[in-house]
């Protein structure tokens, strides 16, 4: 008798567990987003990064801070279909030694998209422009990934004055050469696309030579969203990628007076680590890092080696060298 009346109250507990269990997988089926926001507010905190929204440029801007504000100022800004996020574990690693600035660009992420808008290269050159009027000084490093890095690099040669120092990560706006990801763009298409949690896993395999693993359902909420924007991230693609702005960048690197870093990954298969070469023949002055490893995202795949390059960068114009 004794050894039933025991087994009831653990019955009890067990069940309640389980109910618990059960409660937070439901939950979580029915609001995934709430679960990649509890992972992007984990990496917040290890970061010590801020959310703040500002107006600049008739738009509403999202943007992570973090770091010592009397520290030297690092813009950073993400490419085609990212968002401020994907800079959290280079901000995690800098955050002891500059302060840093990582927007959400108009259209993208958590800040605003107006219909009918222009979000092509040069619109979104002109409003990083606005935006870094805002800040309290000179950025002295201008951090662009991918598309980016496109947008930076245009206001590098048409702004000159708003610039010490750029870095152009796995850079669109050069020619390369030919690989399945720039046919496929070429042709129409959106190789980026993702409207299912499979086509998520596919175009993780492209962007990350060791992709992460997204379990369910945290790989539910960007496909959600990325099925939501399939239009915009279509019309966007056409003017970075194929249109009459796509490879304006190379057509004016020799306008860019600002020392350059260009950093790529030797495996990247969507911009082939060929643009590096593309870019350093055009530009005056740049300095050319590449790593191993890793794909066409090494902010997240590498963000210690890509934070050693970007530092190292820094000093060496400092001195001079």
């Amino acid at each position: 008798m004794k050894a039933r009346r025991a087994a009831r109250p653990r019955k009890i507990v067990l069940a309640a567990s389980l109910g618990l269990v059960l409660g937070a997988v439901g939950f979580a089926a029915t609001a995934p987003e709430r679960v990649l926001e509890a992972e992007f507010a984990r990496q917040r905190w290890l970061a010590g990064a801020e959310v703040r929204e500002v107006q600049v440029a008739g738009h509403r801007w999202s943007v992570l801070e973090a770091g010592d504000p009397d520290k030297p100022l690092l813009v950073l800004v993400h490419g085609f279909v990212g968002s401020k996020e994907n800079w959290l574990p280079v901000m995690r690693e800098l955050g002891k030694s500059y302060r840093l600035v990582a927007p959400d660009l108009p259209g993208w992420g958590d800040s605003e998209r107006q219909p009918g808008a222009d979000y092509g290269p040069v619109a979104q050159m002109r409003r990083l422009a606005e935006f870094l009027g805002t800040l309290p000084g000179k950025p002295a490093l201008l951090v662009g990934h991918s598309m980016g890095g496109q947008i930076v690099g245009l206001l590098a040669a048409r702004q000159p004055q708003l610039v010490e120092r750029i870095a152009l990560m796995s850079s669109a706006g050069v020619t390369f050469e030919e690989n399945a990801f720039a046919n496929a763009v070429l042709a129409g298409e959106n190789p980026y696309q993702v409207t299912t949690r499979g086509e998520l896993k596919r175009f993780l395999g492209i962007v990350f030579t060791d992709p992460p693993f997204v379990p369910w359902p945290a790989n539910e909420a960007p496909a959600r969203r990325r099925r939501a924007d399939a239009a915009f991230e279509q019309q966007v693609l056409d003017q970075i990628g194929r249109g009459p702005d796509a490879l304006v960048l190379e057509t004016e690197l020799a306008r860019i007076q600002a020392p350059t870093l260009l950093l790529w990954c030797r495996d990247d298969k969507v911009i082939d680590v060929s643009a590096a070469e593309t870019f350093r023949r055009g530009l005056r002055d740049s300095t050319t890092v590449i790593l191993s490893g890793c794909g066409h995202m090494p902010l997240m795949a590498q963000p210690r080696q890509v934070s050693e390059a970007l530092s190292q960068f820094l000093g060496s114009v400092r001195s001079g060298g």
